[in-house]
């Protein structure tokens, strides 16, 4: 299933489907504000050995990555997730009023903005809807002009009635703009986007949180969204993030998607895991492991 690989894009065929990764931001940091129990003395334990190298380093700091996903779909392009974005107001270190080159990285590899079908994304996090906008003379405007925009109805539902979301001014910036711009399709849980690309309902980190499912010519890829933040949540499912909106709820779902997905000839892409990023569920013992 792997086509390509790189320091910052990666490729994956699955059976007629492609799925490019396209990198913003790659963090190597105390994750402990995203997920409290990623601590060094924690990925000591044995049971977490495999985490290394890939993804945490013995001081107990993690590698993480933004970036989004292209999926070719029989003659659609679909991004999933938009990133964090330029000039944004966000509240977080190294977030804010950014000057990145994604765009520019976009269009280098084959994926010009106005080529893009479909924006979709899992949640509406900061770090998920940046590049949904762009600032143009003082205005927030569409990046994605020739694209329409799916948001699950239950997501937007819920951050229509703030004014304010994790990290910074999100609604006001990357979702409201694309909505009176008339580009959202409000969208079932389990929509699908073309005969090989689904939704897949996976709430608890946000009300309406969705992964994306993939299968062409019965080869299978599943895109997590932050229904996990980082591999070790596999081995240990009941480390919730920080942010997670129904904690009960987004502990369950980790269970049961990696119950569903474990052993299983499906590849995993996890949209905040550091490279490789791809990988399979497997069962180990009495838990589960992110095998790349």
């Amino acid at each position: 299933m792997l086509a390509d690989m790189s320091e910052t894009t990666m490729k994956w065929k699955i059976g007629d489907a492609v799925i490019t990764k396209l990198t913003e931001i790659v963090l190597t940091q105390d994750a402990t504000w995203i997920v409290p129990a990623l601590t060094a003395e924690n990925f000591a334990r044995p049971e977490l050995a495999w985490c290394k190298p890939h993804f945490a380093r013995d001081d107990g700091k993690v590698h993480l990555s933004i970036h989004a996903l292209v999926i070719e779909s029989q003659g659609q392009r679909i991004i999933v997730d938009t990133c964090v974005g330029n000039d944004k107001n966000i509240r977080i270190a190294g977030w804010g009023k950014r000057r990145g080159p994604f765009l520019q990285d976009l269009s280098a590899a084959g994926f010009p903005p106005e080529s893009i079908d479909t924006v979709l994304c899992t949640h509406l996090h900061v770090d998920h809807v940046g590049w949904n906008t762009r600032l143009e003379n003082g205005r927030w405007v569409p990046t994605f002009s020739n694209a329409r925009y799916l948001w699950n109805r239950a997501e937007y539902d819920y951050w229509s009635k703030t004014e304010g979301n994790t990290g910074g001014d999100v609604v006001q910036e990357s979702i409201r703009p694309v909505y009176e711009a008339g580009k959202v399709e409000l969208v079932t849980p389990d929509h699908a986007v073309t005969d090989e690309v689904r939704l897949e309902p996976t709430y608890g980190h946000t009300p309406g949180h969705v992964a994306v499912h993939v299968c062409s010519r019965g080869q299978e890829a599943v895109i997590t969204g932050d229904l996990m933040h980082h591999p070790a949540q596999c081995t240990h499912p009941e480390w919730n993030a920080g942010v997670d909106s129904d904690a009960a709820m987004a502990e369950q779902t980790r269970r049961d998607f990696l119950a569903r997905y474990a052993d299983r000839p499906v590849l995993v892409i996890g949209t905040h895991f550091a490279a490789p990023t791809a990988g399979r569920i497997v069962r180990e013992r009495d838990s589960y492991r992110f095998a790349t």
